[in-house]
C-alpha cells in the first residue's frame, strides 16, 4: 500500500501522541504552569489522564499504529498537544519554531525521537523564523496551505516555501484574523478541519474571505459550524478516514450535520485535555502517514 503524508483526511495509518500522563506529569506541575500558559481553568490531573485514555483508546480501536513523544520535565503542559511542533511531509518531517516562547522547547525533541527512529528529517524552521503545525492543512497532494498567524511570521512562511520548493508543492498562504489578540491561539486549524477531499468542516466568521472562496471553488463543500460551538471547538474535528472523524463530545449541532454529509462521528470527553487548554483532536495528534 501507498502511503502518504500529504493529507488530512485519508485512512491515518500511523500517528504520534503524547499522552497526558506524559505532558502533565503530576498535579504540582499542573497547578504551577495553567495560569501562566492561559488555560481557561486548572485541569484536574487524574481526569486528564482518564480522559485521555479514553481519547487513545478511540485511534487504537481504529487500528492506528500509535507511536509516543517521550516525557520531558522541562517541557510545558503544552507539549500534550504535539501537532505544533512539526509537520509531516512525503519527503520527509519538517520541525517547527515555535510562536509562543514557553514551547521554544517541543521542536527539538521531536526531532531526536524522529532521528532515534530513522525517519528523514527533511529540514527545521529557524529563527527569527516562526511557525506552528497548527497553522499548517494539506487540501490535497499538490497544494498545503499555511496561516500568517501570531505564531507563523512571514521568515518562517518563506524557509517552509524553500523546503518544499523542490517538490512542487504550492504553499497558499492565508491571514488570519487578530481576534482575540497575539496572547491567544488562533491557528489555521481553528476554523477549517478537512474530513474527506470535497467536505470541511469550518467556521466562517473567522475565515479569511479569499481562501473561503477558494475552498468552493475547488467544490469542497462546507459544513458550518454554530457560533454557539465555536468556544466548545466544534471545528477542531479530526479524521481518522474519508467522513470518518472524532471530536469533542458536547458539539450535538455540528455533530448532526457531519452526521447529515455521511460522516461517522465518534466523540471522548475533552473538558480537562482539550477544553481548558484550546487544544482538539487535532492539536492532540501528529499523523504520520495516511493512504
Amino acid at each position: 500500500m501507498k502511503y502518504t503524508s500529504h493529507s488530512e483526511y485519508l485512512p491515518m495509518h500511523s500517528v504520534f501522541i503524547k499522552t497526558a500522563t506524559d505532558a502533565f506529569i503530576d498535579k504540582v506541575k499542573v497547578h504551577t504552569e495553567w495560569k501562566a500558559l492561559r488555560y481557561l481553568s486548572q485541569p484536574d490531573f487524574l481526569e486528564s489522564k482518564n480522559e485521555y485514555i479514553a481519547f487513545e483508546t478511540l485511534l487504537k480501536n481504529e487500528g492506528v499504529e500509535i507511536q509516543y513523544f517521550p516525557k520531558e520535565l522541562h517541557l510545558s503542559l503544552d507539549s500534550i498537544y504535539c501537532r505544533d511542533a512539526s509537520i509531516a511531509t512525503n519527503y520527509g518531517m519538517i520541525i517547527c519554531n515555535m510562536g509562543k516562547a514557553s514551547r521554544k522547547g517541543e521542536p527539538p525533541i521531536h526531532k531526536k525521537v524522529f532521528e532515534d527512529k530513522e525517519i528523514h528529517v527533511l529540514g527545521s524552521i529557524e529563527s527569527p523564523g516562526t511557525l506552528e503545525g497548527g497553522d499548517v492543512v494539506w487540501l490535497d497532494e499538490n497544494t498545503l496551505v499555511v496561516g500568517h498567524s501570531y505564531r507563523t511570521n512571514d521568515e518562517g512562511i518563506l524557509q517552509l516555501r524553500n523546503l518544499l520548493y523542490p517538490y512542487n508543492i504550492d504553499v497558499l498562504v492565508v491571514d488570519l484574523p487578530h481576534y482575540n489578540g497575539s496572547s491567544d491561539v488562533l491557528h489555521l486549524m481553528s476554523v477549517i478541519s478537512p474530513v474527506d477531499k470535497d467536505l470541511a468542516v469550518v467556521y466562517s466568521p473567522l475565515m479569511p474571505i479569499g481562501f473561503r472562496k477558494e475552498l468552493i471553488l475547488r467544490g469542497i463543500k462546507l459544513i458550518e459550524v454554530p457560533n454557539d460551538e465555536f468556544e466548545s471547538m466544534g471545528c477542531n474535528v479530526l479524521a481518522i478516514a474519508p467522513r470518518k472523524c472524532i471530536m469533542i463530545e458536547g458539539n450535538p449541532k455540528t455533530q448532526k450535520a457531519l452526521e447529515d454529509a455521511g460522516c461517522g462521528v465518534l466523540t471522548y470527553k475533552g473538558n480537562e485535555i482539550s477544553l481548558k487548554g484550546s487544544g482538539g483532536p487535532t492539536c492532540l495528534t501528529r499523523p504520520l502517514k495516511r493512504g
